[in-house]
């Protein structure tokens, strides 16, 4: 098997792997890892399967996996790399156009899906220990759902520190990171979709058309991630000049009031304060409180 495996967390790869319609049983084995339902998904049907050339060469294009199950569940699962500090927002923006894309004018809003967004994160996000946190909507005194219709799912992979055997997610968040963990290989061979999914990468490693893609799309990334680290590092170079500017400015009227002040004593014994005031500048009150 190659061992020079392509990045599993490279949307491009991410999606070929978990959002292909040959291998249906390794996004079914990571939904129910990550929403872990009470009655298990069998079946899934996969919605935006194509990947076009614009969408490989453009760096805010989004490659996500969008499919149905057999109960007509929506769900998203989009693979994040890199911190734009906006994930939060950015879910419940993408959420609400996949809810909303659902109702087509139907006129009953009854018949709208559960959907579920999953983003998995290769940053840490949350102030919470746990990899793998999940948001619903809920009364905020009594902790009564108020809906299921809306589920939020983040998986950040840099908080999973040791793998358990025991839970397929802890699993399939250990592949995403490290396909060649020693661990995880040796585990493969028990699980049937860890295998699939293994051999999946290993073929599109081997590939050199795949290669070409891999590359194409990691340079739209990587442009990406520079135009915001460009944007972030502009940003605050206006904002340590705004604060410098804004200093001098706060220094210039320091002087300008020790000036005035300097300027009002020496005149307290030979004007009044209302002229002193009227000279100088400064209040009466203030003039009062020098004598």
């Amino acid at each position: 098997m190659c061992t020079q495996l392509f990045d599993p967390k490279v949307d491009y790869i991410f999606k070929n792997i978990f959002g292909s319609e040959k291998h249906p049983k390794i996004l079914i084995s990571f939904l129910n890892a990550c929403i872990k339902p009470e009655y298990p998904i069998t079946e899934v049907t996969i919605k935006n399967t194509e990947i076009t050339k614009e969408y490989m060469e453009e760096s805010f294009s989004r490659l996500d996996v969008l499919a149905t199950t057999q109960d007509g569940e929506v769900i998203n699962i989009e693979m994040q790399r890199a911190d734009e500090k906006n994930m939060v927002k950015r879910s419940l923006y993408y959420w609400s156009k996949i809810f909303s894309a659902e109702y087509k004018g139907k006129g009953r809003y009854s018949s709208l899906p559960r959907t579920i967004c999953i983003n998995v994160l290769d940053f840490k996000l949350l102030d919470e220990e746990k990899f793998h946190n999940v948001y619903i909507l809920k009364n905020k005194e009594n902790n009564n759902m108020l809906t299921d219709t809306l589920e939020l799912h983040f998986v950040e992979i840099p908080k999973m520190k040791e793998i358990d055997q025991n839970d397929m997610l802890s699993l399939w968040t250990a592949f995403l990171d490290d396909p060649n963990n020693h661990k995880l290989v040796e585990l493969e061979a028990k699980y049937e979709e860890l295998h699939e999914a293994k051999i999946e990468l290993a073929r599109l490693s081997r590939d050199p058309k795949e290669a070409e893609k891999y590359r194409m799309r990691e340079d739209a990334i990587n442009e990406r991630r520079n135009f915001f680290l460009e944007t972030l590092d502009k940003g605050l170079k206006e904002g340590r000049k705004e604060g410098r500017e804004e200093g001098r400015k706060e220094g210039r009227e320091e002087g300008r009031k020790e000036e005035q002040i300097k300027i009002a004593r020496s005149l307290l014994d030979i004007l009044d304060i209302e002229t002193i005031s009227i000279k100088t500048g400064l209040s009466i009150d203030e003039v009062k409180e020098l004598n």
